[in-house]
């Protein structure tokens, strides 16, 4: 089962948890048989990520452009490269830097052959184009099962 994530990058670290522990319970049964694809940007995506990993699936992972994670701090830097690494399929869009068009055509590919989304969301509208709302209205477009993933209690630092 091929399974995609969209989500937040600013979750409290309480949020974090409580989504790490929710996204366990979704993929644990699909363990034998789970591909996750995700573009690895911090917070939801590197947490699905990790949990994937964990759960024995298979990592693929959509980059949507060649500087994309140039910001990152040193440290998220380390773990996005980390899971870059494990990953089974890369898939690197042509553009140099990230922009609205990179994002766009990155959740295009993202949830292309994906049997469902899973979306780290708190139901608000996207801060930029490519944002999980977006992600979550084109996979609905395209007739993907939604999964939305926002505990209660769950918040986004400000």
């Amino acid at each position: 089962m091929r399974i995609a994530i969209s989500g937040h990058r600013d979750l409290s670290r309480e949020t974090a948890e409580m989504v790490r522990s929710a996204i366990r319970e979704i993929l644990r049964p699909l363990a034998d048989c789970l591909v996750g694809v995700s573009c690895l940007a911090p917070g939801a995506d590197q947490i699905f990520a990790d949990v994937v990993l964990e759960q024995g699936g298979r990592l693929e992972v959509v980059v949507p452009a060649r500087q994309y994670g140039v910001e990152l701090s040193e440290s998220l830097r380390r773990a996005y490269d980390r899971w870059l690494g494990l990953a089974t399929i890369v898939r690197e869009l042509p553009f140099e830097l990230p922009s609205p068009e990179a994002y766009a055509s990155a959740n295009g590919l993202l949830l292309k052959g994906a049997d469902v989304l899973l979306a780290v969301w708190d139901g608000r509208p996207a801060k930029g184009v490519g944002g999980t709302a977006d992600v979550v209205r084109e996979a609905r477009s395209r007739a993907i099962e939604v999964q939305i993933i926002w505990p209660l209690g769950a918040h986004r630092e400000a």
